[in-house]
């Protein structure tokens, strides 16, 4: 016969499960991860995450069981945002042990980059510095909603999908450092090989605004004045 203790103890674990069984497949931790950029609709997560609509709700879902995201109804359109800050600061953990512990992330990682020739050594404490001491042009190639919802300082929004048609307008005397989502995301991948085809000096940020956040680091908000530069 179990003690009043140890029932206590079972209920409480069995809680902390419900939270370890809601990320238990791939795609709701890439909800989490894009969900940490801001809100995000229903059919805008199953485009950016590669789902269907249908299969991006259920998984959405599960997580609004375990109380990790919340939904809000607009009109005929639920738009989803993490239920709070310490959802992201638990999802930017969980990967940094997951690639401490799993060599199989860093084998992955190295690959990709290599295929696409982008494979650099670079001094990640020493760019963050250069960053944040403004020491190079540092352009956010998220979608716009991203980049308002927070992004580095003195960064200039510049989506991926405009950065051609608008390479003229970037200084060519400064090192052009492009961020996008974090260590996973491949829009800065697909900026720094564009910039670099065409003679800039370009290296990729592999922090996103999460791990920005999670060094201490502040966040701007503000919108127009470093978007402007860039209309």
């Amino acid at each position: 016969m179990q003690t009043s203790s140890r029932k206590f103890k079972n209920s409480l674990y069995e809680q902390l499960a419900q939270v370890g069984k809601s990320l238990s497949a791939g795609p709701r931790l890439e909800i989490l991860d894009l969900l940490c950029q801001g809100p995000r609709t229903v059919e805008a997560l199953a485009r950016q995450a590669g789902q269907s609509v249908a299969n991006t709700s259920h998984h959405l879902q599960v997580l609004r069981r375990a109380r990790l995201v919340e939904a809000q109804k607009d009109g005929v359109h639920v738009t989803y945002s993490l239920a709070g800050e310490e959802v992201c600061s638990f999802f930017v953990a969980l990967r940094a042990l997951a690639e401490s512990r799993l060599l199989e992330i860093e084998q992955v990682t190295q690959q990709y980059l290599k295929e696409r020739g982008v494979m650099e050594a670079v001094d990640r404490e020493a760019l963050v510095d250069r960053v944040r001491n403004g020491e190079v042009t540092v352009l956010d190639v998220r979608p716009v909603e991203e980049y308002q919802a927070g992004h580095i300082p003195g960064a200039i929004s510049l989506p991926l999908g405009e950065l051609k048609r608008k390479l003229t307008e970037l200084p060519r005397e400064r090192e052009i450092v492009a961020y996008c989502r974090g260590p996973y995301c491949v829009l800065a991948i697909e900026a720094v090989e564009m910039l670099r085809e065409n003679g800039f000096t370009a290296t990729r940020l592999s922090e996103g605004v999460p791990d920005w956040l999670a060094r201490g680091l502040p966040v701007s908000h503000d919108y127009t004045k470093e978007r402007r530069h860039h209309k």
